[in-house]
């Protein structure tokens, strides 16, 4: 890509300040170059965003913040985030009664009490111990480089029989991976448990968009441009907006899949899955302790109160529950997720009111058996692309593709 001078320079245009795009141009920076990150939206983020709805706190889309993550724990200092856990393990509503699930290497006491109520036999809370553990300690090199199948057939050849798969590891990972057939990537799983392992689950007190912010906050002052879109890449750098014009020596894409493909024509982006989750104000919890619900029926994904995790998400006296389903919202699918709640909650839910719903059609790219946990993100001369759809659907896939893009852009203007 030529350089030249005009109106509005840099070395970098980074386009999209999501997880990856900051990640990268944070790297950038640090390197010495001059970036410029470009935002079409009215705030940084992407998918990761919070918004106040009636004096609640509510995310776009039911998510989670795993500390485990390297790339986490690189690049953020945690104690900024006002971390709140969920309970080690869940509970999961078999469609008589609600079992709880623990895990056997923090909590052995309450997983032998599921063995002793019937959540498991011995046969599947040794399977479930020897594969938390394996996982846990294995080098994750070690994990990157095993045999990929499907999550399902991994997890017959662990040695769980199908009614503890069914029970257990159905249920839950509709949630995490936003499929209900375990055709997820074996290796991916592995690395996911892993990460459960090894760290916490938990929310930032005002919300997941607290995490983007806190990565904006480490670049220069006046990096990020917001709303600023980029309508095409140029000769010499990007168009924002139709008319105004950018000159870069190289330009990272770190947009959305869809825009990201539009952008960079011929570029390759996997299937996407879609989430909904439905927000609920309730007089009183429904459940005192934060902890993810799950259906075995599977007419939800998974269900919390997230003012049990959190208080300050919702106005004093109140409990907000957010229930995620898998697809699109559709007429009168709020009146049945309620209903199923009532179920699985074991409370009248007719007094609860609906407050918001969050539909994210690009919520988590599909991870089928032979997934590359990390592609190259140079697409050609000062073009370059990142997020999770070029590594792994997870907060640690994104920021680790925004890296790999920054380590690339920096090697090859070095060179010239």
């Amino acid at each position: 890509m030529k350089s030249r001078r005009g109106t509005d320079e840099c070395d970098v245009v980074v386009v999209g300040a999501g997880l990856s795009g900051l990640a990268c141009a944070r790297d950038l920076s640090a390197s010495g170059l001059r970036v410029r990150v470009l935002e079409a939206g009215d705030r940084v983020g992407g998918r990761m965003r919070t918004d106040r709805v009636e004096g609640c706190v509510v995310d776009r889309g039911f998510q989670v913040f795993n500390t485990a993550y390297p790339q986490v724990r690189r690049r953020l200092p945690l104690r900024d985030l006002r971390l709140r856990p969920f309970t080690p393990g869940f509970l999961v509503h078999t469609g008589r009664r609600r079992l709880r699930f623990a895990d056997p290497t923090r909590a052995p006491r309450q997983a032998l009490r599921g063995l002793a109520g019937g959540v498991a036999g011995p046969r599947d809370l040794a399977a479930l111990a020897a594969l938390t553990g394996r996982d846990m300690l294995a080098p994750a090199a070690l994990v990157r480089r095993s045999r990929d199948t499907s999550t399902g057939r991994a997890l017959s050849a662990a040695g769980f029989s199908d009614g503890f798969v069914e029970r257990f590891f159905r249920p839950f990972l509709s949630g995490v991976f936003l499929e209900e057939d375990l055709a997820t990537s074996s290796r991916f799983f592995h690395l996911v448990w892993r990460s459960m392992a090894r760290g916490t689950i938990c929310l930032p007190a005002a919300g997941v968009s607290a995490v983007p912010e806190l990565l904006a906050s480490a670049l220069p002052p006046g990096t990020v441009a917001l709303e600023s879109s980029v309508t095409a890449l140029t000769d010499d750098g990007v168009l924002v907006d139709g008319g105004r014009d950018v000159a870069a020596r190289a330009v990272v894409v770190a947009s959305g899949p869809t825009t990201a493909a539009g952008l960079l024509p011929g570029l390759t982006v996997p299937p996407y899955r879609t989430v909904t989750t439905y927000y609920h104000l309730a007089p009183r919890s429904p459940l005192r302790e934060p902890t993810l619900l799950t259906d075995a029926r599977r007419r939800f994904a998974n269900s919390c109160v997230l003012t049990e995790v959190h208080p300050g998400h919702a106005p004093r006296g109140y409990a907000l529950v957010a229930t995620s389903v898998l697809g699109a919202d559709t007429g009168g699918r709020e009146r049945t997720v309620r209903d199923a709640l009532a179920e699985c909650y074991a409370t009248d839910t007719g007094g609860w009111e609906p407050l918001t719903v969050r539909t994210v059609a690009e919520a988590l790219p599909a991870m089928e058996p032979g997934l590359p946990l990390s592609r190259r993100t140079r697409r050609g001369a000062g073009r370059y692309v990142c997020g999770d759809h070029r590594a792994t659907g997870s907060v640690q896939g994104a920021l680790a593709s925004g890296a790999r893009a920054a380590r690339e852009v920096a090697a090859d203007l070095s060179a010239e």
